[in-house]
């Protein structure tokens, strides 16, 4: 089934090539690589013959040329010189022909229309463009007319004319309502050619007073709209209503209300017309027809068919179109209108005329001193039109003579021409519907040989198939050319060779001796040229293994080969195809270098399989047939690990490579999906097996690199889905012979261990890396930048080796070379390493200190000469201290602090430092070796802070009004104390607080009697210390001023009535049962307002259980059961300070504003923890929790 593809599609493109080559040599001057040849000019863009401009716009005249030399340009208007110069509105392009005419700055169109005829001139000729007929554009407006209404009877016909302004170009015509939407058209209502709406029967629903035509002008985008026409349908009914009312004595419209009436024509009138059409064009005739019910039209043609492809019709098959007409289109065309009644018909006589056509045009001619030559010039058209010549733009019979050419009617003839005979020549083609203008022209040259084809061009080819030498030329006069083999071989001749004359030379079939040099020789009378190519013949690619026919069971594996032979010299790919198609995208598929694979084949993989190899040169393809039958039944699959590969050989033995090949094991109902080589190196490590590499499960053989003076041997290991099968037994050993080291030791470093030696260190060779006997290193180093020698030692199998009596931190270069008993490994590639480092020798200088506030200061230093480093700079440490503080000017223990700051950065942030303190700093540098000397001492302080709270608040002394405060200063003041402030505000049994009183104490007092105090009231305190920047910490205390003797006495006496020592036991045998409810329910999970609420906010403050002593943390009071109140929760400035309270806000991420959960509810409102700041005012309190309800009555 192999096929091999034919190498005609390569011939074929050659071939193409040459034909090409050949047809511009004719016109040499459209090719690249004529270029540099002298050309007459040629036209190669003009505005059209009739051009309409946009009177708005300039106006631009096209005219471009080309030629060698560059042509010049000139105009001639209504067939006199334009001299553009004197015109200040109308410039030319550069390097251009093209007019522009400044329209949009002050010119007018009309003033500039006219004929117009551009002419391109060099030294060889001058070439004219066609007459460019310069028109503006007109859109006119209506004129106005008084238009009446159309009062119509129904069924009768209607013609609703638009008579547009007469524009150019002419517009097109639509009608719409006074809404902008188009009316609608039927077979009763359409528009016809001329733009007139045409009823064939009116009927009641074409009443209407907004019929409006418009004019659409597309080349100055306007639209002129006509005065909107009225018209009113009278049906019979009504009209004899009317007439009824005013003639009562006559039935003579009693008949039935509308006539159906056959049809009539609307358009075109009469029996017969004529119709004049230019070939080419577009062919419309049209025939409109009134009558009730609407007629239906039909068209033929008089003694033949309509053109069939050609012919179409429009608005509803009253317009006939037939697109690109000939005189054998001319005719009698007749269109019928029929209806129920009657029919009516027209017969249009058609003749088709032609503007000129070109029959041959004339074709630019290239000739050599000498030689003959004819332009023909003809052309067709009814009528005939008429031939005559220009040269270079004037009548050929007022032109200069030329003895070398003769006019005969539509052809030149030239004999033995001249440089001199150099024109252009135009050919007009006319008759009264056109012109055709055409330039050619004649091109003497006398040029030497020169030859196109690139030098040294390779050529390949497949031998026995044919080859292609090229040889494009040009000369004038044409050269002749010559083949010779080699550099200096005979010339080519016989029949083994075809000689074309475009100079190709073609060697039908190829052989392996046709490998060589050809060479071209181009010669003609003024000179010689000659180039060389290469051939290159390629064995043909051979599929020497095809793809056989298979059948396989389902799911079963499958492999197809496609071994293959092909030249060396060329890189072959292998495709493989099924039906022809792309293989599926599937894992399954497996495409080896020789084999395709397919695995757990299923019944879609039934095909035919296709390989496909392809070269540069050749392609060849074999296919084979794979049928897919079903599986028999068999038992219960049972999946298992494969059984180990058994018969190892080895076989290519080399001094760097083995092939090894095996037997797969069974695969125990699970495909192999890869094989794992070993080896065993018995010289170096016998009995260690290390991994070699692995293959796909489809591959029984492997191509192992060995290393020199390696004892192998090998096993391989089958890996299947269930896991690895059992190694096989090693192969037979193979020891492969000594040899230079391949590779030197990795990871060499060069580091210093004192300050006077380097310390070279390696990662040794392995065993096998070895290659041979006798393993040893061969250490070098030198001293970087200074111009020393190497200085080298030999060492044995060792990985280190110490150089003494080294300056201090300087850089070596150092490379390490492995040898053995054969010699020596590869040049090493050189490292970098160091002499050993020593302490820094200076201090950082210029350290200053920017305190930047109270507890944060930066540090700023010089960098130190990276010479007195001397050794690796790893960073700069900053040892700083706190002297004494100032508000106490007593010292203390001193604590230093370091901070390390890598590299070589020169500032660092001081963190953490303490206000209102004397502090001292000093800066060391910091190398491997350990640290330098420190810089001097910079002492520094740092600015006053706000102080910490009181250190305790004592309330002593009660009476019936007054409290004694004592207090002790601040244990970290931070600054100087510039006083003290209490506030402090009474709490009712309520437990509301009440008006805030606040008191600014001298700072050097620590007691303070507080007078005029209400008695048996409870006050509460907030005590803070204050410096220069600010309030510090509060500390918080509550106490009590004692009761009157009247009023302990009435309580006393109170106390010991009977009434009301009855109604305090009722009371508290009902807070006895409130208690025991709530704490039933509490027991079931039952939940009340106050425990909904908590959890909803999940407060993590609140424990569901104090374990120390056993009461609902939701209740519990942390300090004696001070008062929990709304009010008490948040100070008059909307502050809450950490330190004074557990559950402060800030804790909840709220920020210090925060005072709402997300429902609304206060956060703190049933915490039972600490006090918050005071608020000014009473507001509302809480409902009382049962402990509330209890302290109440104390």
């Amino acid at each position: 089934m192999m096929k091999k593809k034919s190498i005609s599609a390569s011939k074929a493109s050659l071939v193409l090539f040459l034909c090409q080559m050949i047809s511009a040599l004719d016109v040499p001057l459209d090719s690249k690589l004529l270029e540099e040849l002298s050309q007459p000019p040629t036209i190669t863009q003009q505005s059209p013959k009739d051009y309409i401009v946009d009177p708005r716009e300039n106006i631009v005249i096209q005219c471009e040329a080309k030629g060698k030399p560059p042509p010049s340009f000139s105009w001639t208007r209504n067939g006199t010189h334009f001299d553009i110069d004197k015109d200040a509105q109308v410039t030319m392009k550069p390097n251009s022909g093209t007019l522009v005419i400044n329209i949009m700055n002050g010119g007018k169109a009309e003033a500039y229309e006219g004929v117009y005829q551009c002419t391109a001139r060099n030294e060889r000729g001058a070439a004219i463009s066609n007459n460019i007929v310069i028109r503006p554009s007109r859109s006119p407006l209506w004129t106005k007319e008084k238009l009446e209404p159309n009062h119509v009877r129904e069924g009768d016909s209607l013609v609703l004319h638009c008579r547009p302004p007469v524009g150019l170009p002419p517009p097109i015509i639509f009608w719409m309502d006074n809404a902008f939407q188009r009316l609608p058209q039927s077979e009763r209502v359409s528009q016809g050619l001329n733009g007139d709406l045409y009823f064939s029967n009116v009927q009641p629903e074409d009443t209407r007073e907004d019929y409006i035509c418009y004019a659409r002008f597309n080349h100055t985008q306007t639209i002129q709209q006509k005065q909107p026409i009225s018209v009113k349908v009278f049906s019979m009914d009504s009209l004899n209503d009317t007439i009824a009312a005013n003639l009562s004595d006559t039935d003579i419209y009693g008949a039935k209300p509308v006539t159906e009436r056959q049809p009539i024509l609307l358009t075109p009138t009469g029996s017969t017309s004529t119709k004049v059409e230019l070939r080419g064009n577009v062919l419309l005739l049209e025939c409109i027809a009134a009558g009730l019910p609407t007629p239906v039209i039909r068209w033929i043609k008089e003694g033949g068919e309509l053109p069939v492809n050609r012919t179409f019709f429009e608005n509803f098959k009253k317009t006939l179109k037939i697109i690109d007409v000939s005189e054998a289109d001319s005719g009698n065309y007749k269109c019928i209108a029929r209806n129920m009644l009657g029919s009516v018909h027209h017969v249009i006589s058609v003749t088709v005329k032609a503007a000129p056509y070109w029959i041959t045009a004339p074709r630019n001619l290239v000739l050599s001193p000498g030689e003959d030559g004819t332009l023909i010039c003809r052309a067709n058209g009814n009528p005939k039109p008429n031939i005559s010549w220009f040269a270079n733009g004037v009548p050929i019979a007022i032109a200069p003579e030329d003895p070398s050419r003769k006019v005969d009617g539509d052809t030149i003839i030239f004999s033995h021409v001249q440089e001199r005979s150099s024109a252009v020549y135009q050919c007009n083609a006319s008759n009264e519907y056109g012109y055709l203008l055409s330039n050619a022209f004649v091109n003497v040259l006398a040029e030497p040989p020169r030859v196109l084809t690139p030098a040294n061009k390779l050529y390949q080819v497949i031998a026995d198939s044919p080859a292609l030498l090229d040889c494009a030329y040009f000369g004038s006069p044409k050269p002749e050319i010559e083949w010779f083999k080699g550099v200096k071989g005979s010339i080519l001749r016989g029949n083994e060779y075809v000689f074309h004359d475009n100079g190709t030379l073609e060697i039908p079939v190829a052989q392996k001796d046709s490998t060589g040099t050809y060479t071209c020789v181009a010669r003609n009378e003024l000179g010689k040229v000659q180039n060389e190519v290469r051939l290159e013949v390629k064995d043909p690619t051979m599929i020497i293994k095809q793809p056989e026919y298979k059948v396989i069971q389902r799911y079963g594996q499958v492999s197809f080969e496609c071994i293959i032979r092909h030249d060396s010299t060329l890189l072959p790919t292998v495709i493989w195809l099924k039906d022809n198609d792309e293989l599926p995208d599937d894992e399954r598929f497996l495409v080896g270098k020789d084999n395709l694979t397919i695995m757990n084949v299923t019944d879609k993989d039934d095909g035919t399989y296709t390989c496909i190899v392809n070269t540069t040169l050749d392609s060849v393809s074999a296919s084979a047939v794979l049928t897919v039958v079903a599986a028999p039944p068999t038992p219960a699959i049972i999946y298992a690990r494969p059984n180990p590969p058994f018969d190892l050989e080895l076989t290519g033995q080399l001094e760097r490579s083995v092939e090894l090949s095996w037997i797969p094991g069974d695969e125990n109902n699970s495909p192999i999906r890869h094989f794992v080589i070993e080896y065993e190196d018995g010289l170096h490590e016998p009995g260690v097996w290390h991994y070699q590499t692995e293959v796909p499960g489809t591959q029984t053989t492997v191509q192992l690199k060995l290393s020199p003076y390696v004892n192998y041997s090998f096993r391989v290991i089958a890996v299947n889905e269930i896991g690895r099968s059992q190694p096989s037994e090693p192969s037979e050993q193979y020891l492969t012979k000594s040899a230079n080291p391949d590779e030197n030791p990795s990871n060499v470093q060069g580091i210093g261990s004192e300050p006077d030696n380097l310390v070279i260190t390696w990662e040794s060779l392995k065993g096998f890396q070895s290659n041979g006997p006798g393993l040893q290193y061969k250490v070098s180093w030198r001293q970087k930048d200074v111009d020393d020698e190497w200085t080298s030692v030999i060492v044995a199998n060792v990985s280190k080796y110490i150089v003494s009596g080294t300056p201090t931190f300087v850089p070596y270069e150092i490379k390490v070379q492995a040898l053995n008993d054969l010699g020596y490994a590869p040049e090493p590639s050189e490292v970098i390493g160091h002499s050993g480092e020593d302490l820094p020798m200076v201090a950082p200088g210029n350290v200053q200190v920017h305190v930047i506030n109270s507890t944060l200061a930066k540090v700023h230093w010089d960098p130190v000469p990276l010479k007195t480093v001397r050794g690796h700079l790893q960073g700069y440490k900053v040892y700083y201290w706190k002297v004494q503080s100032l508000s106490r000017r007593s010292r203390r223990h001193i604590e230093k602090k370091i901070l390390t700051f890598r590299g070589n950065k020169t500032f660092g942030m001081l963190p953490g430092l303490e206000p209102y303190s004397s502090y001292k700093l000093n800066v060391r540098v910091v190398n491997g070796k350990g640290e330098g000397p420190a810089s001097p001492d910079k002492v520094f302080k740092t600015p006053e802070g706000v102080p910490s709270s009181p250190s305790f608040l004592k309330i002593t002394n009660p009476t019936l009004d007054s409290l004694t405060l004592e207090w002790g200063s601040p244990t970290h003041p931070n600054g100087v104390l510039t006083s003290y402030i209490l506030k402090f505000q009474p709490i009712n049994n309520t437990h509301e607080l009440g008006p805030l009183v606040e008191i600014r104490i001298p700072a050097n007092e620590s007691s303070l009697i507080l007078k005029n105090l209400n008695y048996s009231t409870r006050y509460k305190f907030y005590f803070n210390a204050q410096t220069s920047v600010g309030s510090g910490s509060q500390i918080t205390e509550e106490a009590v001023t004692i009761m009157d003797e009247a009023m302990a006495s009435r309580q006393i006496d109170i106390a010991t009535q009977g009434w009301f020592i009855g109604l305090m036991c009722a009371v508290a045998l009902l807070i006895l049962i409130l208690l025991i409810v709530c704490f039933i329910r509490r027991n079931k999970g039952g939940k009340y307002p106050v425990k909904e609420k908590e959890d909803a906010h999940a407060d993590p403050e609140i424990q569901p259980m104090k374990e120390d002593d056993g009461t609902f943390g939701e209740y519990s009071d942390a300090e004696d059961h001070k008062p929990l109140k709304k009010g008490s929760r948040t100070p008059s400035d909307r502050t809450v300070k950490k330190e004074d309270s557990d559950d402060s806000l800030v804790d909840y991420g709220e920020g210090v504003n925060g005072q709402f959960n997300e429902d609304g509810s206060f956060i703190g409102q049933y915490s039972g923890k600490k006090e918050k700041e005071p608020a000014e005012g009473n507001e509302s309190s809480e409902a009382p929790s049962p402990v509330n309800a209890m302290n109440s009555f104390v």
